[in-house]
């Protein structure tokens, strides 16, 4: 499949992602990436069938890609697509997400 996400949009997210969302990526590479020992995930790249990251254990950094739920081809859904791993990943890990709990 054709990437349906040009270079300048898989490089405006993986900025924010690395500057703003470190830790939630941590998150999402332990419970859905099969890392459970993850102590830094960064990401390095999506397309329409999943994203990537480069994860850091305490002796090795492996690759890790996750599939999305479904395909994506449009900017709007990687937001969603990863909002939603990010709220799996939290339910999964048992850890309250942002906003849970907080009055």
């Amino acid at each position: 499949m054709t990437n349906p996400f040009s270079p300048e949009i898989i490089a405006a997210v993986q900025r924010h992602m690395n500057a703003d969302h470190a830790e939630d990526s941590v998150l999402i590479c332990r419970a859905l990436g099969g890392v459970p020992e993850a102590a830094r995930a960064e990401m390095t790249g999506l397309d329409g069938e999943g994203i990537d990251f480069e994860v850091t254990t305490g002796d090795a950094t492996v690759a890790v890609r996750i599939p999305w739920a479904h395909t994506l081809t449009e900017r709007p859904e990687i937001r969603t697509e990863v909002t939603r791993m990010y709220h799996e990943a939290c339910r999964q890990l048992g850890v309250p997400a942002r906003g849970e709990g907080e009055h």
